[in-house]
């Protein structure tokens, strides 16, 4: 049966993850309240926020960073391109 969620990052009724993105409160958050396709939008800006600020992900403070951006990119918060980001060329 497909899970299906009241996505606060689009606004839409839409398909959720098939299971929270990990263990504890912050993963069922996100479980009850965002898509598959907000989760995939978050999960390649995260991946330029980490190429961006050089970030190794697994450091305690590179943690805290992007916890916060996660919370301001799903849940409506302001979400900020790095300074002097250039898109790649496509």
């Amino acid at each position: 049966m497909t899970h299906i969620v009241k996505c606060q990052r689009t606004g839409k009724e839409i398909e959720g993850l098939e299971k929270p993105p990990f263990p504890g409160p912050e993963g069922q958050k996100i479980y009850e309240h965002i898509s598959k396709e907000a989760w995939q939008e978050w999960l390649k800006f995260q991946t330029m926020l980490i190429n961006e600020h050089r970030l190794t992900p697994f450091e305690a403070e590179a943690k805290k960073f992007l916890s916060k951006e996660r919370e301001k990119f799903l849940f409506g918060g302001a979400s900020e391109m790095p300074e002097g980001y250039r898109p790649p060329p496509t």
